[in-house]
């Protein structure tokens, strides 16, 4: 499985972010091709790094990867948004550092057969774990105009949503949807001439929706931006990667929440909530790639990086 190699994005702003303690505990919840997991064990000498991913691929090439590092790496196949869990089965309660990376890493998007690229033709999947009932075929082939509609609008913020959702609804009466280029062409034919001349590609906003949707993807930053922060000790770190703006404002809003603590109305002469402050903002505003990795990278460009430390 040596082929799963990834780019890991802002590599050394996570490591600095994380301020690694060589006897330390640290998740790494999103592992991919352990990129940014082979530094953090570098770092380590009595500690602790627990890896998790939910795509089998990913870990069987993270484990590869890992090796040299012995009993100091544990890889668990699971959603990041367990992480509560996958530590209480580990008899772990509290950790030094937690790393999300939640873009898609470059293998699945570029593995044609994946079903997440639009520029290849594939079946309709786009599922991380493949273990997961539920598929892009599935979404696209089942589930209503209406829903269709809202999930165009809300994950991918295409603004010819109804028009796309009809489409499909349209052609799948006659057949099944079956691959990625037929979903691209049906997105194509709802578009006006003047967006599909526009410089992105015209179905890059209705795959990351069906994307985000198969894979429950904001659900999962949801829970684990609910859980996350109660799982490290005190001057521990959380380091969170997001590459579009409907995840970033899910961090950004529960780490601003959780430094702020008081709860009450403004116009309160006292606080009465009794809310303490969980954590505190390492960086007010995200640390974004420089050029010399977007000359390497492009694919960096959106990527925003967001840390905390456990008071």
């Amino acid at each position: 499985m040596s082929e799963f190699y990834h780019v890991s994005v802002l590599l050394q702003e996570c490591i600095d972010a994380l301020d690694i303690k060589p006897d330390g505990i640290y998740v790494d919840g999103t592992l991919g091709g352990a990129g940014h997991s082979s530094r953090i064990a570098q770092k380590l000498t009595t500690g602790t790094l627990i890896g998790i991913d939910r795509d089998p691929v990913a870990l069987q090439a993270a484990a590869e990867r890992l090796a040299p590092y012995g009993d100091r790496v544990k890889l668990v196949h699971a959603n990041f948004c367990d992480i509560a869990r996958v530590l209480d089965e580990l008899g772990i309660e509290a950790v030094d550092g937690i790393l999300l990376d939640l873009g898609v890493s470059s293998p699945q998007l570029d593995d044609a057969q994946r079903g997440f690229s639009y520029m290849a033709d594939a079946p309709l999947d786009m599922r991380m774990n493949s273990e997961d009932s539920l598929s892009a075929h599935t979404v696209v082939n089942t589930w209503s105009q209406e829903e269709l509609k809202r999930i165009l609008y809300d994950y991918g913020e295409e603004r010819y949503a109804p028009q796309i959702a009809a489409a499909i609804c349209r052609r799948r009466e006659e057949m099944p949807i079956e691959t990625t280029l037929e979903l691209v062409d049906i997105i194509r034919s709802a578009m006006p001439a003047a967006a599909l001349r526009e410089k992105q590609h015209p179905a890059k906003r209705s795959f990351q929706a069906i994307r985000i949707a198969v894979n429950d993807e904001l659900g999962s930053v949801e829970k684990v931006m609910a859980d996350a922060l109660d799982l490290l000790r005190s001057g521990g770190r959380m380091a969170v990667i997001t590459f579009h703006s409907l995840e970033d404002r899910i961090v950004k809003t529960a780490m601003a929440a959780a430094s702020k603590g008081c709860t009450c109305p403004p116009n309160f002469p006292v606080c009465v909530c009794g809310k303490k402050p969980k954590v505190k903002l390492v960086s007010r505003k995200p640390i974004v790639s420089g050029q010399e990795e977007l000359n390497i990278n492009p694919r960096a460009r959106s990527a925003k990086l967001r840390v905390c430390e456990k008071i």
